[in-house]
């Protein structure tokens, strides 16, 4: 998605441009006067520029220097397309565009006195006017120290890229053409490919959406056993069945004294994931032999021995847990393969 600012001087050819962005290069047109215009006309204001000045300005005072065209801004986001943001005024709105994504200034500008011919003989509702006037309107928006109000001058000065629009509209789009090659060269970054993820990764999420069940929040784990690339049985934290669970009644804590010295305070309520998962399988008369164990951490020392005993033979874990040596070297007696899909050792229940 790419989006257009335009500013420039009155007449210069703003919406010049806008009409061959929409209709040769298929740009959605968002437009500040049009948007000014509908709350004139809901106020029963003159349909003029001096009303639009002081409504933008007024809009921009109250709540912030680029609140017009950051509304619509939001427009063109929602409809997801390329867009054209016609015309920017002040120097507020440019250096909040600019904050945004994909997003270029282009400022037009001609001689005044074509200028004013073209606005004449395009008599629009705003237009009806002398040329003393169209100067004293020009005049009075072209310069402000106040980033609230219309700084034309600022805002060409601040654009991306400048054109002149004193030939013919053919010269003006050959500028124009010219500029949005260039911006396409800059916007065509080659897509990342997606990268589908490998079966450890896809059964590890699995395990971690499982987890969402878990009715501990001392350790919210889940576990998935896996044949085949089929799953056969999943099993998450939480008290045995009909016993209350720690999410209702508190924890039961217990203290344990590892053999390297390490103290971890574990819930004798709960029942661990891989626990649950094997149970299940018992109930179900479903095989485990030959399976692989998904889970968040390294399995405890009770996980541990009923994973070797159900036949289980490869165990994969998301991260170690920092008091699992024991398990670890009940799996390598057993021939159990245990893999870790990442380096992070989990300090949970830490004392």
């Amino acid at each position: 998605m790419i989006v257009i600012g335009i500013t420039g001087t009155i007449g210069s050819g703003k919406g010049t441009i806008v009409e061959y962005l929409v209709q040769k290069r298929g740009f959605r047109h968002y437009s500040v006067r049009e948007y000014l215009l509908e709350i004139i006309r809901k106020a029963g204001m003159p349909e003029n520029r001096d009303s639009m000045t002081a409504v933008g300005n007024a809009l921009r005072a109250a709540h912030s220097a680029s609140f017009i065209t950051d509304e619509l801004y939001k427009r063109a986001l929602q409809e997801g397309c390329n867009a054209v943001i016609e015309s920017v005024r002040a120097e507020g709105e440019v250096l909040s565009l600019r904050q945004k994504p994909h997003f270029y200034l282009f400022a037009v500008d001609a001689d005044r006195k074509c200028r004013y011919e073209r606005v004449h003989l395009r008599g629009s509702e705003t237009d009806h006017i002398s040329f003393e006037t169209f100067v004293a309107n020009e005049e009075r928006e072209f310069r402000s120290t106040d980033p609230n109000r219309q700084n034309l001058e600022r805002c060409i000065q601040l654009a991306d890229y400048r054109f002149r629009n004193d030939g013919t509209m053919e010269e003006l789009f050959g500028q124009v053409e010219s500029v949005m090659r260039e911006i396409e060269g800059k916007e065509s970054v080659p897509a990342v490919p997606y990268v589908r993820p490998s079966w450890d990764e896809y059964f590890m999420e699995i395990a971690n959406t499982v987890a969402k069940r878990a009715t501990c929040d001392r350790g919210r784990s889940g576990c998935v056993v896996v044949k085949d690339r089929q799953i056969l049985v999943t099993g998450y934290v939480g008290s045995p069945v009909g016993m209350p669970h720690c999410d209702e009644m508190g924890h039961q804590l217990k203290q344990m004294v590892h053999e390297d010295g390490t103290v971890t305070t574990h819930c004798t309520r709960t029942v661990h994931a891989e626990q649950n998962a094997i149970c299940q399988a018992a109930k179900r008369g479903i095989s485990l032999e030959g399976a692989t164990l998904y889970c968040r951490m390294t399995p405890c020392r009770t996980c541990a021995m009923m994973i070797i005993n159900c036949g289980i033979r490869r165990v994969v874990c998301e991260m170690k847990y920092h008091a699992g040596a024991e398990s670890e070297e009940m799996f390598r007696h057993a021939g159990i393969s245990l893999e870790f899909m990442h380096d992070e050792v989990l300090q949970y229940a830490k004392q």
